[in-house]
């Protein structure tokens, strides 16, 4: 328990800095902007990476975010979320959008068979997401799946999977809460 409070001071002192660095960044400081990119380029690359899933595309993305970074740093609002939080939504955002560019416009094979990865090479968390994954029902872990680490939208899935909304959804958020008891087990 010792390590969650002293967790919790850390991340603030964390959040507190990174404010600041944004702050200079939005007053045109290139130094503060180079520490802001020395201090989080790794974890937001990190995000890029899981999204585009290839690593020259995760690094245009990044640069690309970090562009926007610099041009709407005056845009941060402390209130709203954790810089972390904003600068991983921009990230996210810019990794979707070069998905969705190079995403070829084909309908999904219902009858396609899922290869099924080698897991030798996974980390203990990893086998244990993938086990966790192999419960869910095959539609709704194939949904899952394409909004989390191919970054559709519910509402690209729902017109792809030709399912209303609220079923996409559903699916989604109960399959996370099946995920998050399977993890936790």
């Amino acid at each position: 328990m010792a390590l969650a409070v002293e967790a919790r001071p850390l991340t603030a002192r964390r959040d507190r800095h990174l404010e600041r660095l944004l702050a200079a960044t939005a007053g045109g400081d290139r130094g503060a902007f180079a520490d802001l990119y020395a201090e989080t380029a790794t974890r937001l690359f990190g995000v890029a990476l899981r999204i585009v899933g290839r690593r020259d595309h995760a690094e245009d993305v990044l640069q690309e975010a970090f562009v926007r970074v610099w041009n709407a740093a005056g845009d941060y609002r402390s209130a709203r979320g954790a810089p972390m939080a904003w600068l991983s939504t921009i990230v996210r955002n810019k990794a979707i959008d070069r998905k969705r560019r190079e995403r070829p416009e084909v309908e999904l094979d219902e009858t396609r068979q899922e290869e099924k990865p080698d897991l030798s090479m996974l980390s203990e968390d990893s086998r244990q997401l993938q086990a966790c994954l192999e419960t869910l029902d095959e539609p709704q872990r194939h949904c899952v799946l394409m909004a989390f680490v191919e970054g559709y939208t519910h509402q690209e899935l729902a017109a792809r999977l030709e399912r209303p909304l609220g079923t996409v959804k559903s699916w989604i958020r109960r399959s996370l809460g099946q995920l998050k008891v399977c993890l936790e087990t």
